[in-house]
């Protein structure tokens, strides 16, 4: 059987056409699950698949789903994160471009599942001509009845918006995307109470990536038993590797999850360029912390990288070779980090801007001894002190590059 699940239909033509994706089996999971499957069952064969969060914090998708009270008189939503601000990351950018129906089908099942009859999807600002596309895959679903009122003719209904952000990294953090979608500041909450019980307009809604709803029609079409012989037995499923940097085939790779990070590049995406030689690697991400030519040689899932002290999170892996200053990678963390900061919290606020200001001096061929130190206590001061985890984002891979590669950045440094 093909290893692939999500992209295995890519090179079709005008694949985001509803009749293409319908030729391909699309809408079959809706049409089961609305016609031979109640709610409760669907809940429960996505528990079962063992499907967690492809957005970055790998939670359980069906447990997930499980903390929505269903015995209240409030409505509930659906939030479709499509915010793809972290950097290296572009898997939701290919599936909406490509596939924006498979995303729409795994909502309307989820929307099912959960009794949800308003699902948003929040765009990324800049994903212009994507946010496009997607708008004309819902207005076909609408017109061929996959969405609206009384779906194939059953009691189920399901309306769903899209909403553009506004180029702002933080609306990717769940809550600070809630606030956005209300018309806020998108400023993170304070949790407990989680989107669960209280998220869009005080009302209990669910909150999941593009890439984890997009599994949601093989589950209920195949069943939890064939999801996770594609993957790992606590982890199901394929991943979308977005691999970028020093190599010679940039771009996406279905593959199960537990593939070797070493086997990704040096055979997936053929190795590194011409007279380039590896140095490091960023797993997951740009807030992930980075591994050294040393550390690549481990599986590629949730468990396994956070034993090794990094994380998979986006599972998006940038590839750096030997002739890349670590302090041009350290600088283009900071800078990033001190831009993007919200600003809410103090530790994250003052602390990303007080590293970026030290490491633009270091950059600069002014720094003083005692900056990795301070850039070190100024990173270790934000971790863990903030309301969100992208104060963490910040933290992770400032304190793994000065940790793992501090000799080189000292080389920058005057010594007496």
């Amino acid at each position: 059987m093909d290893e692939k699940v999500l992209t295995q239909h890519f090179g079709l033509k005008e694949l985001f056409r509803i009749e293409v994706y319908r030729e391909q089996g699309g809408y079959k999971a809706v049409e089961k699950a609305l016609k031979e499957m109640t709610p409760v069952a669907v809940l429960d064969e996505v528990k079962r698949a063992n499907l967690r969060g492809r957005g970055g914090a790998g939670f359980p998708a069906g447990v997930k789903w499980g903390f929505v009270p269903q015995h209240v008189p409030k409505p509930r939503y659906l939030c479709v994160n499509a915010d793809e601000g972290e950097p290296g990351t572009f898997k939701d950018r290919y599936l909406l471009t490509y596939n924006p129906h498979l995303l729409l089908e795994g909502t309307i099942l989820a929307s099912y599942a959960v009794g949800i009859n308003s699902a948003f999807i929040y765009v990324r600002g800049e994903y212009e001509k994507v946010t496009l596309r997607l708008e004309g895959a819902i207005a076909e679903a609408y017109r061929n009845g996959y969405l609206g009122k009384q779906i194939l003719g059953t009691d189920f209904s399901l309306d769903v918006v899209v909403q553009r952000g506004a180029g702002a990294y933080i609306c990717g953090e769940e809550t600070a995307l809630l606030e956005s979608l209300e018309g806020k500041r998108g400023y993170p909450r304070l949790k407990p109470p989680f989107p669960a019980s209280v998220g869009l307009f005080q009302c209990p809604t669910v909150i999941n990536n593009v890439e984890t709803l997009s599994n949601i029609p093989f589950i209920v079409q195949n069943g939890a038993g064939w999801f996770i012989k594609k993957g790992l037995p606590k982890d199901g499923g394929t991943r979308i590797f977005g691999v970028s940097g020093m190599i010679k085939n940039p771009g996406i790779y279905e593959l199960p999850l537990g593939t070797k990070l070493r086997t990704i590049i040096f055979e997936h995406a053929g190795g590194m360029k011409e007279g380039k030689q590896l140095k490091a690697v960023i797993p997951g991400g740009m807030s992930a912390p980075i591994l050294t030519e040393d550390e690549i040689d481990l599986p590629m899932d949730f468990d396994s990288l956070a034993a090794a002290g990094s994380m998979l999170g986006s599972a998006a892996i940038i590839v750096i070779d030997r002739e890349t200053s670590i302090l041009d990678v350290l600088k283009a963390v900071s800078k990033f980090y001190s831009h993007e900061s919200c600003g809410q919290c103090t530790p994250c606020r003052i602390g990303t801007a007080w590293i970026n200001k030290i490491v633009k001096r270091v950059a600069g061929g002014e720094g003083e001894r005692g900056d990795i130190d301070m850039i070190i206590r100024l990173a270790s001061n934000i971790r863990g002190k903030t309301l969100c985890p992208l104060g963490d984002a910040a933290a992770l891979p400032v304190l793994s590059i000065c940790q793992k590669f501090r000799r080189e950045l000292e080389g920058y440094l005057p010594h007496a």
